[in-house]
């Protein structure tokens, strides 16, 4: 509900600021019929023929873009007086029929402007056709429309001097040249001017003559003109060219630009044949200034709801006048305004209404200033009647003063002693008073005492704060300290701790090495000592090895030779064989001994080894001992053994 009668206003104004709109649309519409009538009135009667009519209302119809019934339009301009128009005039014929159906954004305003000029102009505009002319017959319809928009509405129309005067300073300006003021002054000042204005085929003529630009050249004053004409009649707030990045290639473009009221419309040229794209304005745009980038310079940004346009002018002066307009058009569509320049027309005639009245003002404030000055000689002569009263009045007047000087003199004595009184009391007050400003200026200086020591008691009570925060923060820190050199001194007792264990162990195992190495010793002393016994015993057993080799080979000797012994006993008596007697009836045959000599050998080579085991085994040198004096004592005992 609330949303609801928030809407309402806006509603309420849309509608208003529509209606307004029409109006202004209308009015313009009249303006131009009106010297569309008023050229088929030919006697200067107010009256036009209904065929003439006829033909004016559906030339009307076809540039206004109204459907209309060729049809009912007989009907409505028969010869009789049923019609419409034969019974209620031609004016509300004209807003009912035709203007009521007109639809803004349907139809070009521009070619009413010009199907009006083409009927008038037949009538009223006679150019002087010599070589000195200045205006074409399309600068002549542009002025034309100008005068149109900027005239009064009031009929006959007509241009006041304010308007024209605005209207020549901007075509001027179009032009880069100084108005000529001293001629339009003279021209301006005429009192049919002042008080009627200035008809648009006076105004005509006196452009055509070339009072107010000589020595300027026709086209220029023609591009002037076109200028002006598409800024004021046109609603075009700027144009000139720019360039525009791309919105999908983003590359840089020179385009031609023309800014309007609730848009902005760029073409390829300045002949505005191709238009490449239309950006609405509302009160979503804004323009924003950009730094320089991408080779560019002097660059502003339009954003809308949906899109964001880069553009980039020539100098700084251009793009503050680009943003500004830009911001001037936005302006206006918020506003709901369709034109710039009336809205200036209307504030200029705002202003002209207010001069108006402050000249009115100023001549009711010289009419009174007149009659107060009458009521002033008035008065004057009043005067000198009381002048003449005032004379007989001062005699009653001294009379009155004599008695009223005695009653002063004795009322001046009175007073008199009065004063004497009151100086002796003021003496007496003044010395007390004296007094009381030294004892004030006492309690003074002790009050300031009092507070110079209160302040010096704030600053020392604000010192032993500052000590005893100070004290405490040291506290605090020494504690901290204190607690990490405690913490460090446990560190270092758990090292040294650690060290001395180290150390005793170190120590243990030292002792141990050396006590291994003492043992060590004592076995090598005795693995020396026992080598030098198993030399010795070596020795002696070579010296046992020698003898039984020379036992053994004295053994084998006699082996042999009873070997040979018993094979000449053992051989075999053959049958018929007769044995010697002389010799033993026993075969020989050997007898192996029981111990072999080849044995022997064997086990002499391995007790060999086994010394040599023994010199590089020391540990185990007793054993090899006692197994090499029992194998020795075996060969020593290793002689031959026969039956």
């Amino acid at each position: 509900m609330q949303r609801k009668e928030e809407d309402r206003p806006q509603t309420t104004d849309r509608g208003n600021r529509d209606a307004c709109a029409v109006m202004d649309l209308r009015s313009e519409l009249l303006k131009s019929i009106w010297y569309g009538f008023t050229a088929l009135d030919l006697e200067r009667s107010g009256k036009v023929s209904k065929s003439q009519l006829k033909v004016l209302s559906h030339n009307l119809c076809t540039v206004l873009s109204i459907p209309h019934d060729p049809v009912a339009l007989e009907e409505h301009f028969r010869d009789d007086d049923d019609g419409p128009v034969s019974s209620q005039g031609y004016m509300p014929y004209l807003n009912k029929y035709i203007l009521d159906k007109v639809v803004e954004g349907s139809f070009n305003k521009e070619d009413v402007d010009e199907l009006c000029w083409t009927l008038t102009a037949k009538k009223n505009y006679k150019p002087n056709r010599s070589s000195t002319t200045v205006l074409a017959e399309r600068d002549a319809f542009r002025l034309w429309c100008l005068f149109n928009f900027l005239s009064e509405d009031k009929y006959p129309l007509v241009m006041v001097p304010d308007e024209v005067e605005y209207l020549l300073k901007k075509i001027c300006a179009a032009m880069s040249v100084e108005l000529n003021c001293v001629e339009l002054e003279d021209l301006l000042s005429q009192d049919a001017v002042q008080q009627k204005g200035i008809t648009v085929w006076f105004f005509l003529e006196m452009m055509d003559a070339g009072k107010l630009a000589r020595g300027i050249d026709r086209s220029v004053i023609s591009m002037a003109i076109e200028e002006v004409y598409r800024e004021i009649v046109g609603d075009v707030l700027k144009e000139g060219y720019l360039w525009k990045k791309g919105q999908l290639r983003r590359n840089w473009k020179e385009r031609w630009f023309t800014l309007k009221p609730g848009n902005l419309l760029y073409y390829t040229g300045e002949d505005r044949k191709e238009c490449q794209g239309k950006i609405a304005l509302d009160s979503n745009c804004c323009v924003e200034v950009l730094p320089d980038r991408d080779g560019k310079r002097c660059m502003f940004c339009l954003k809308t709801l949906s899109k964001s346009y880069e553009m980039s002018s020539s100098d700084t002066k251009q793009r503050q006048e680009w943003t500004t307009a830009i911001q001037t058009a936005i302006r206006l569509h918020v506003e709901g305004k369709t034109s710039l320049h009336k809205d200036l027309k209307l504030k200029r005639l705002e202003q002209r209404e207010q001069r108006e009245k402050r000249q009115r003002a100023k001549e009711e404030e010289l009419q009174r200033l007149r009659d107060l000055q009458e009521e002033r000689e008035r008065k004057l002569a009043e005067l000198e009647l009381l002048r003449e009263a005032q004379k007989q009045a001062q005699v009653l007047l001294e009379q009155d003063e004599e008695r009223r000087r005695q009653q002063h003199e004795q009322l001046q004595q009175t007073l008199e002693v009065q004063l004497r009184e009151a100086e002796e009391v003021r003496i007496s007050m003044q010395a007390e008073m004296a007094l009381k400003e030294e004892e004030a200026e006492r309690h003074r200086k002790r009050i300031s005492e009092l507070e110079e020591m209160q302040k010096r008691l704030e600053e020392a009570l604000q010192q032993e704060i500052r000590a005893r925060l100070d004290e405490e923060a040291f506290r605090y820190a020494q504690a901290g300290l204190l607690a990490e050199e405690e913490e460090k001194m446990k560190a270092l007792m758990t090292l040294q701790e650690e060290q001395e264990e180290y150390i005793l162990k170190t120590q243990r195992e030292k002792e141990e090495l050396q006590q291994e190495m003492e043992a060590k010793s004592r076995a090598l002393d005795e693995a020396q000592r026992q080598l030098e016994e198993v030399r010795a015993n070596r020795h002696r057993v070579d010296q046992d090895v020698v003898a039984a080799q020379k036992k053994l080979r004295q053994a084998s000797t006699n082996v042999k030779h009873w070997n040979v012994q018993m094979n000449r006993l053992m051989r075999p008596i053959g049958p018929g064989d007769k044995r010697p007697l002389s010799g033993s009836l026993v075969p020989s045959f050997q007898i192996p001994s029981q111990r072999d000599p080849g044995l022997h050998l064997k086990r002499f080579s391995a007790s060999e080894d086994q010394n040599e085991e023994c010199k590089e085994n020391l540990n185990d040198s007793h054993g090899c001992d006692t197994d090499i004096e029992r194998r020795d004592s075996h060969t020593s005992n290793g002689d031959l053994n026969f039956p």
